[in-house]
């Protein structure tokens, strides 16, 4: 008589096997599941509600690399932790802002105490003291060392990017346009600029006016510094027609 050949499935021995077309449950006790799959366990990789995810991510673990709300980031990362190499991290009432000195409580007291047409009418004043000193001190026949003087042509003889200003702005209250752009081109250029923004946030700071706002970009500034740079090299050049500059 042949003897029947026993073969064993995978695994271990004592398991009982189940019949065939019979579904086998885990039971709820037992804490794993098919591939690790269990509201008490972990799935593949440690996937689990109670468990961790990838590389330790879960709500009651930690994230890659350790983050995750009782644990740390990357780094050091992490509410509760630092930051790189131990840098602190941002409290959670945040920074507090540090108490402003005397002189500016007094300046933001006096700000929001005063009208709104204060400011600009003492910017207007500032603007009319400039105006007076030129009208009265005429510098069109003051001597080059008549003070007050530019220290950069008394000490070196050149003029410096604001040279000819004072007397460009006297020739302009007298209505000499091409003098005044003969002793500073680039004041006069921009004077029609500089006086509608000037107007423009003072009306607007003391009666609301609403004008229309004049955009410049920064290339526009960069382009009229750049312009205003090689005006202040090039009426300092010994040459003609950069001598007619000199003033």
């Amino acid at each position: 008589m042949y003897r029947e050949r026993v073969t064993s499935a995978p695994g271990p021995v004592d398991q009982p096997h189940p019949a065939p077309g019979a579904v086998h449950t885990a039971p709820a006790d037992s804490g794993t599941a098919p591939g690790g799959f269990n509201s008490g366990d972990t799935g593949p990789g440690g996937f689990g509600p109670g468990g961790a995810g990838p590389g330790g991510v879960g709500p009651g673990g930690a994230g890659p690399g350790g983050v995750g709300p009782a644990d740390f980031a990357p780094s050091g990362f992490g509410p509760g932790g630092s930051g790189p190499e131990g840098w602190p991290t941002t409290p959670p009432g945040g920074y507090q802002a540090p108490e402003p000195d005397r002189l500016t409580r007094f300046v933001l007291r006096l700000y929001e105490r005063s009208p709104r047409w204060a400011v600009p009418l003492a910017a207007v004043g500032c603007v009319a003291v400039g105006m007076s000193y030129a009208l009265l001190s005429n510098p069109t026949y003051a001597d080059p060392d008549a003070a007050p003087t530019c220290l950069l042509k008394l000490t070196t003889g050149l003029d410096c990017p604001g040279c000819g200003g004072t007397r460009a702005l006297w020739y302009v209250l007298h209505g000499d346009l091409p003098a005044a752009a003969r002793h500073h081109f680039l004041f006069v250029f921009a004077l029609p600029f500089l006086a509608y923004l000037f107007v423009a946030w003072a009306g607007n700071q003391a009666f609301g006016w609403r004008l229309p706002e004049l955009r410049i970009s920064s290339k526009v500034i960069g382009g009229f510094l750049a312009a205003w740079l090689a005006f202040s090299v090039l009426r300092n050049l010994p040459w003609a027609p950069f001598t007619s500059l000199y003033v």
